[in-house]
């Protein structure tokens, strides 16, 4: 699978979607999954988004160890990809303004969770391999981008 092909299918996924389990790893080595919403955006192809609280746990952990994993799976289960990178923290208010604008609507629960007023933050992940399933087809495929693929 093309980069490009295998982006076009991760972006579909995702607007079906509109949720994913996100991975870490804690300071005790335990991994922690929890649900975030994610985002591509269009002339950035090879992130993944999504919005944190500043200073939450997740955070915290990124910090110590930025290897994380996603897996973003279609309503119908037809389509499950899973993404390993690595998570930068971003605290710039161009890159938080153009989050909100992608995922605004979907934050009703990070919202309600979060701190009165929270402080957020934007974690990208830079996207190093990925494999694609297709469990229906018995298809299952990975891809690498690791060494400018």
């Amino acid at each position: 699978m093309q980069s490009y092909e295998f982006f076009r299918r991760l972006e579909s996924v995702i607007s079906d979607a509109q949720t994913a389990v996100f991975a870490t790893i804690d300071e005790n080595g335990i991994p922690r999954m929890r649900w975030l919403t994610p985002t591509t955006l269009k002339g950035r192809p090879g992130y993944i988004y999504s919005v944190a609280e500043k200073g939450s746990r997740k955070t915290r952990e990124v910090e110590k160890n930025p290897k994380v994993e996603w897996m973003i799976q279609s309503k119908s289960l037809d389509r499950i990809i899973n993404v390993r990178g690595v998570v930068s923290i971003l605290d710039n208010p161009s890159i938080k303004t153009e989050i909100l604008q992608t995922i605004g609507k979907r934050l009703n629960i990070f919202w309600k969770v979060s701190t009165p007023d929270p402080e957020f933050v934007v974690m990208e992940t830079v996207i190093e391999e990925a494999v694609c399933f297709e469990p229906l087809k018995g298809k299952s495929e990975n891809i690498s981008f690791k060494g400018g693929d």
